[in-house]
């Protein structure tokens, strides 16, 4: 199994129009992440998008390519790119670019998004949520088997006979799609032989195996081999020596963050509670080695998963300590992972 890192940058807005001294301290601390997470043997560091001022990521394909300057083996991904407000050339060049500057690194995931501030932002209409994503997603997969394409669709102009460059060293860039439990998007990425990455973060993990078993079901249908299946599960995740120091430090950020979100979503606000069930019963991985350990195992037998990407959130936690979870789940969690389910790391 495969084990990385998720982030989606959490910031402190500056409110600013330029010099915006919190957005540039934490793009040089994510730089300082994904080149630990590279140096401790982790497997994947993905970059997630949004457009609000409380995430500096809007472009993680731009941040894809910084940390493909600095880093040797680790996997360079997105979690998300929306899709459906993006254009489907563009993030394949961007892609492609990317690959090339890694040797062979680069991914993606593709997302409808969990935010709707990308389609007025980009001048598409909600209305389209769904008609957007599959007719881009279908316009990404041809251009990503192929160098030369013609294409006809609804949301953009049609493509005859032309070219896409530069094409990507690897034979085709790993497409990943991300879901949040919708049934129909299990069934699509099965039909399609995707790749399918879940987010785990406020239900039990399993209530997600019978989505995870429609995935399956949905491939073989389709005449796919279900054993090759690439299957990623993502829970927010924090590691410290101590699991009651664990949750200490990790909370105010958590908590942040739920009530931020939970208040444009009309959600309860949360407490410590609440966070300590999601912690000990729920998907939240919080507390030591080998609380994490105990927790990413549990989640494998449910679903064997060939990938765990471990979710940061980082709001008011002090950096340094943020490197510290990093460093344990790299050379503490990691190399126990790996020994139980019987996978080498190859570099």
């Amino acid at each position: 199994m495969e084990l990385g890192i998720s982030t989606f940058g959490e910031v402190t807005p500056d409110g600013v129009a330029g010099k915006a001294v919190h957005a540039h301290q934490r793009v040089q601390q994510l730089l300082e992440e994904v080149k630990l997470a590279d140096e401790v043997g982790l497997d994947v560091f993905a970059f997630g998008e949004h457009h609000r001022p409380d995430f500096v990521i809007s472009a993680p394909e731009i941040m894809m390519s910084a940390a493909a300057a600095i880093t040797k083996n680790i996997k360079l991904s997105s979690s998300v790119i929306v899709l459906s407000s993006a254009d489907p050339v563009r993030v394949f060049q961007n892609l492609a670019t990317i690959d090339l500057i890694s040797n062979g690194r680069a991914e993606m995931m593709a997302g409808r998004g969990s935010f709707i501030e990308s389609f007025p932002l980009f001048g598409y209409n909600l209305n389209d949520y769904d008609a957007l994503f599959s007719e881009k997603l279908d316009l990404l997969l041809q251009i990503n088997k192929q160098e030369v394409i013609t294409w006809k669709g609804k949301f953009r102009a049609p493509l005859t006979n032309q070219a896409i460059y530069p094409r990507p060293i690897q034979p085709a860039i790993p497409i990943w799609l991300a879901v949040g439990g919708t049934p129909a998007s299990a069934v699509r990425a099965g039909r399609l032989n995707l790749p399918l990455a879940i987010a785990i973060l406020g239900s039990a993990p399993g209530q997600f195996v019978p989505f995870v078993n429609l995935y399956r079901e949905s491939a073989e249908k389709a005449g796919h081999e279900v054993s090759k299946l690439p299957l990623a599960i993502s829970s927010q995740f924090y590691v410290a020596e101590d699991a009651r120091q664990a949750a200490d430090e990790f909370y105010p950020s958590y908590e942040a963050l739920m009530n931020r979100v939970g208040k444009d979503r009309g959600w309860s606000p949360m407490n410590r509670a609440q966070f300590e069930y999601l912690r000990n019963d729920g998907p939240l991985v919080v507390g030591n080695v080998q609380l994490a350990i105990d927790k990413i195992m549990a989640q494998y037998e449910l679903f064997h998963n060939t990938r765990f990407l471990a979710q940061l959130v980082t709001g008011f936690t002090p950096h340094v300590k943020v490197l510290k979870a990093i460093e344990l789940f790299g050379t503490k969690v990691a190399p126990v992972i790996r020994k139980e389910i019987g996978v080498e790391k190859v570099v």
